[in-house]
């Protein structure tokens, strides 16, 4: 075939491959096929390198058994070659007719039968891998049924059959065969190489692990005749470096079926597969090639494209390393390769012209001439006069272009800043909202001791709106009736309070109890340098968590009385540890206990008595003597000599108590009333709501806190001295809008470079605050008079502030670092 016809231009070999590679790349790929062919046959001890592998050949007289492509370079399973298994029922058949009886020839007839439709069947234009199933099971049935009975009727067909395995030499010790193993029912072949002398048994083991399949599920079977367990690859007829073929199938395919895939997960290529060979018209040799692993890629060589199917063919190269470069032992360099040389001239060239008129004997067309008419002058002056016509319209447009832009650059900035306005005043009527609901929960279900404060503020309010309504309503007797309805509501309303305050307590007390024992058992903890907290526990700490554990035991209810006596039975066990009379009542009271559950007491009986088991324990946890580790935590110190170290007398309630409980603000020269009576006293009278000062507060030391400057002034700041600047100095109100809603004011450094005082303070809203503390000049950002009223009251808080001692040292210590900083004016130095 013309490679010009069907096939494009071939592609440019590299020279490397030297002059015999450029050889073989002109040679066509069938007639190069051939002569490797031909070579394989004469030297079959010629090392040879694939370079290519196909995966689909269109030479005739190419091998059944192709190389698998690189892509599937691990893959071991090929369809059988119907072509050898046509052939291995021939050689059956002919052993078997010669001592079968009529009956087992009739089946081995049939049996030729199903292999000639077979072959019929790969003789069509059908590839050889699509068999039937049902072909290829029924000839493996047909085949073994027929070997199974002719070894029955005759066993001198075995024996011949026996006797027709070469004999091969002894010394083949390290020798290998290529054994292809066909898988039953999938008709697969899995080719390997073995040792010569391994034995069917050991093969078994080898698929039993590669399987998972049970050693005596596995059979092999060679030309219909089972294998035993101790026949070698060399008895059933294997040669060195030669190929053997047999079948292998499970006796259990339900149970243990054989998968093909289980095999292709640990593959390797073997060093040795067999090629078979056409060396005639009809006759075929099996020549045994020794795979060499590459050690480097092999070059292109060029090759033909198909122009109809567009299938490349590449040409095929020697297998041989490339000869390298003798080396002269020094290094070789060319002038004229590594300079430029470059030369400049100037040219004129010549363009020749000529005109031709019309005269007598010659004749020119006009058709084409064209007629030109001079036209008027333009100056300078009108030619730039256009020019500037035409700048000032292409301006104007650009002018319009960009107005455009900006303005709805504007648009779109305005319906943002809407858009965030909006959401800004959703999410503040949100959180007002919150608020409010959450003031409203905690008035309706009071719990803690600020709820009871709204809830006496909130009647307070209800009361004076009332008065200011009969007031104004009603005069003389009638007044007075309506003043005595308000002053029984007022009552019936403290009554109610003080209900829900005692049930508050009464909830509260447990979980007062048992954040004191969890504070007790909590192990001890510090930072370190480098940021990790570290957790140790004592002895003592591990003694309060066992106390915490029994405490919480005894404490269940709803338990069954089983797991009741386990309890009581452990606390039995804990407290005669220690022999006093608090130990004695305790293990009393638990025999009781126990007694009265054995007699079969309910449950609601028993609550007086478990409660007096709680509170004795209580007050065995609370011993130190039993619990060291609570001495740490108690109000009263078991030490009475500690007693005198800031113990107060308070003068209204007339007690001793802690500094803690005494509310002291930086201005106080006496302890004066404690915690309790000061809000006793304000139920009673006042009935104000300080919720929103301690938020005020809480949030000023946070922002603090955050700056990461040492400050100490906001923690000297008690709660009444921040309500007396909110009121006497700032009106309540925000110095910027005169916001009065106490929730959304907080109080920020006027300069942010400085700690915060009550001197070096704004109160501002939350919005306003956060833009505040943006501003990097206070004195362009605002206006002077705005800021000689924010200097005024500074000035009466440092007058208010300086008569107490800790503020006073404190002042001074910022007006000796102010007198520093103005005295840091830099001066030019004279001239040298």
């Amino acid at each position: 075939m013309d490679p010009d016809s069907e096939f494009g231009e071939m592609a440019d070999p590299e020279k490397e491959a030297g002059e015999s590679a450029e050889m073989e790349a002109n040679v066509p790929v069938a007639e190069q096929q051939a002569v490797e062919d031909t070579e394989q046959t004469e030297e079959t001890g010629e090392i040879i390198h694939f370079l290519r592998p196909r995966e689909e050949e269109t030479d005739a007289t190419q091998s059944n058994e192709t190389a698998l492509p690189a892509e599937q370079e691990q893959l071991a399973l090929e369809y059988s070659p119907t072509e050898e298994l046509t052939e291995r029922t021939d050689a059956v058949m002919e052993q078997e007719e010669a001592h079968a009886e009529p009956q087992v020839q009739e089946d081995i007839a049939d049996t030729k039968d199903i292999s000639d439709e077979v072959q019929s069947d790969v003789d069509t234009p059908a590839p050889v891998v699509e068999i039937t199933a049902k072909a290829v099971s029924t000839l493996a049935e047909s085949l073994s049924a027929t070997a199974a009975e002719t070894h029955a009727v005759d066993s001198t067909a075995s024996g011949a059959l026996g006797s027709q395995i070469p004999q091969v030499p002894e010394d083949t010790k390290d020798s290998t065969a290529t054994v292809k193993i066909m898988l039953h029912p999938d008709i697969q072949i899995f080719t390997m190489a073995f040792d010569i002398n391994r034995t069917v048994g050991q093969m078994k083991q080898y698929f039993s692990s590669r399987l998972k399949i049970p050693q005596d599920v596995l059979q092999f079977m060679l030309l219909g005749r089972i294998m035993e367990n101790s026949d070698t690859l060399q008895d059933l007829g294997a040669k060195c470096h030669g190929t053997i073929q047999f079948d292998m199938f499970s006796l259990d395919e339900e149970r243990f079926p054989i998968k093909s895939s289980k095999l292709l997960q640990e593959y390797y290529m073997p060093d040795i597969i067999t090629v078979k060979v056409q060396t005639g018209a009809d006759t075929f040799q099996d020549v045994s090639v020794e795979i060499t692993r590459p050690t480097f890629d092999k070059p292109f060589l060029g090759g033909f494209r198909h122009r109809l199917t567009g299938v490349e063919y590449h040409n095929a190269g020697s297998q041989t390393v490339p000869r390298k470069r003798p080396e002269k032992g020094y290094e070789e360099f060319c002038r004229s390769t590594q300079t430029v040389v470059e030369r400049k001239k100037l040219q004129q060239t010549r363009n020749t012209t000529s005109t031709q008129m019309t005269k007598i004997g010659v004749y020119v067309s006009n058709i084409t001439d064209k007629l030109i008419e001079p036209k008027g002058y333009v100056t300078a002056e009108e030619y730039h006069a256009r020019r500037l016509k035409a700048v000032i319209v292409i301006q104007t447009y650009l002018r319009r272009w960009n107005a455009i832009n900006i303005v709805a650059r504007l648009k779109e900035e305005k319906r943002l800043r809407l858009e965030w306005e909006k959401q800004e005043e959703r999410r503040k009527q949100r959180e007002k909202e919150e608020r409010l609901q959450r003031e409203y929960d905690r008035r309706m279900h009071p719990k803690t001791k600020d709820d009871f404060e709204l809830l006496y503020h909130a009647l307070e309010l209800w009361r004076q709106e009332e008065l200011a309504r009969i007031d104004r309503v009603f005069t003389g007797a009638e007044r007075k009736a309506a003043l005595c309805a308000l002053l029984a509501r007022e009552a019936e309303l403290i009554a109610s309070i003080g209900r829900h305050k005692l049930n508050a307590d009464e909830e509260n007390e447990q979980k007062t109890i048992l954040s004191f024992l969890e504070k007790c058992a909590r192990p001890k903890r510090w930072k370190a340098f480098d940021g990790r907290i570290t957790q140790m526990d004592t002895q003592f700490t591990l003694r309060a968590r066992e106390l915490l554990e029994i405490y919480h035991s005894i404490s269940m209810k709803d338990i069954l009385q089983d797991e009741r006596l386990d309890v009581l039975l452990t606390l039995k066990h804990t407290v005669k540890e220690h022999d006093c009379k608090l130990t004695h009542e305790i293990v009393e009271l638990i025999d009781r206990e126990a007694d009265l559950m054995m007699r079969g007491v309910k449950e609601y009986n028993l609550e007086g008595l478990r409660k007096r088991i709680c509170t004795l324990f209580l007050q065995y946890i609370k011993t130190p003597l039993f619990n060291p580790e609570v001495a740490r935590y108690l109000k009263v110190p078991p030490d009475p000599l500690r007693l005198y170290n800031n113990i107060y007398f308070c003068l209204s309630c007339k007690c001793y108590l802690p500094s803690t409980d005494f509310a002291m603000a930086a201005g106080s020269h006496t302890v004066g009333r404690c915690h309790k009576c000061c809000k006793l006293d304000n139920e009673a009278r006042q009935r104000e709501a300080f919720l929103k000062y301690k938020l005020m507060l809480q949030n000023l030391r946070q922002s603090e806190v955050n700056y990461k400057d040492d400050a100490k002034i906001a923690f000297l700041i008690q709660q009444q001295d921040l309500q007396y600047m909110v009121e006497k100095f700032w009106g309540s109100q925000s110095a910027l809008s005169a916001w009065d809603d106490l929730y959304d004011l907080v109080m920020v450094r006027w300069d942010k470079y400085h700690e915060w005082a009550p001197w070096n303070t704004i109160l501002l809203t939350k919005d306003e605050a956060e833009a505040h503390l943006k501003q990097t000049n206070l004195e362009k950002a605002y206006e002077m008079v705005f800021i000689h009223r924010i200097k005024h009251k500074h000035i009466l808080a440092k007058n208010y502030f300086s008569q107490f001692p800790e503020m006073a040292a404190a002042l001074r210590k910022g007006d000796r670092q102010a007198c520093s900083n103005d005295l840091l004016v830099a001066t030019p130095l004279p001239p040298s």
